[in-house]
């Protein structure tokens, strides 16, 4: 019988060595045409409720709410741009880790041993660009814990295919 052992951990691994690679550029064109298809149909229905509903008590103001209207949608947009390039993943021998965010960032690493499944989707936007994304699924979560979106689609499978193999050892 092996006799239990619980040693202190006194070196780290450091993250920071992991070379991360960046997100492929022709993304940022994929959130500029999703962002547009949002925007479009918020803009057409504040038009249309300054013509048609908004009474003259409230087209007082119709300049200061398309301002405002033009200063929120702006800042998203801004948002996308200045957080694409921090967008990036790294691929070591043991898990897989995803960072992104501009004012609240985030990594996220998942174990090898801990996926379940990998899946690779691909949007019509995407797929104009032959892009994909690769979710990576864990034990005891029902949804995705991992998701790398702007990769080639190529890169995609390659990379679900090393994670499958991974997973299987």
């Amino acid at each position: 019988m092996k006799s239990f052992k619980n040693d202190v951990v006194f070196k780290l691994p450091k993250i920071e060595d992991v070379e991360f690679n960046e997100i492929n550029k022709h993304y940022l064109n994929v959130i500029f045409i999703n962002f547009f298809i949002t925007f479009i149909p918020f803009i057409t229905a504040l038009i249309l409720l300054n013509t048609y509903v908004f009474s003259d008590s409230i087209k007082i103001y119709s300049t200061l709410i398309f301002i405002t209207f033009f200063i929120f949608w702006g800042f998203i947009l801004f948002y996308y741009i200045a957080s694409f390039p921090l967008r990036k993943y790294g691929l070591r021998e043991r898990d897989i880790s995803y960072k992104s965010g501009l004012f609240f960032k985030k990594m996220t690493t998942v174990p090898f041993t801990r996926i379940q499944h990998v899946e690779i989707d691909e949007g019509p936007i995407s797929r104009l660009f032959n892009l994909a994304s690769i979710s990576v699924y864990t034990a005891g979560d029902s949804s995705d814990d991992l998701v790398i979106k702007g990769l080639q689609k190529h890169k995609a499978l390659q990379i679900k295919e090393y994670l499958s193999k991974k997973v299987n050892e």
